[in-house]
């Protein structure tokens, strides 16, 4: 029974990384990309189009405690009523 189960195990990473597209990104015969943005005069590519915006991939900006600190008193940290 684990005789049968080594090479699908082994089988499987190579599938999965075989599933991946190497060719550039089209659209459909037939179809178009969306139209330019409201005040472009510039049609924006596909590859532009799958770019996150900043929002979208936000930066971290809090600083990681390094250490044990004691924590401020918080003014809304009330009991349940």
């Amino acid at each position: 029974m684990r005789t049968r189960l080594i090479p699908i195990a082994l089988a499987l990473p190579l599938a999965l990384a075989a599933c991946g597209q190497r060719a550039d990104l089209t659209p459909p015969p037939g179809a178009s990309l969306p139209p330019a943005p409201y005040g472009s005069e510039v049609q924006p590519t596909a590859e532009e189009l799958l770019e996150p915006d900043v929002i979208a991939v936000p930066q971290r900006d809090a600083e990681l405690r390094t250490k044990s600190e004691e924590r401020e008193d918080d003014p809304f940290d009330l009991p349940p009523e």
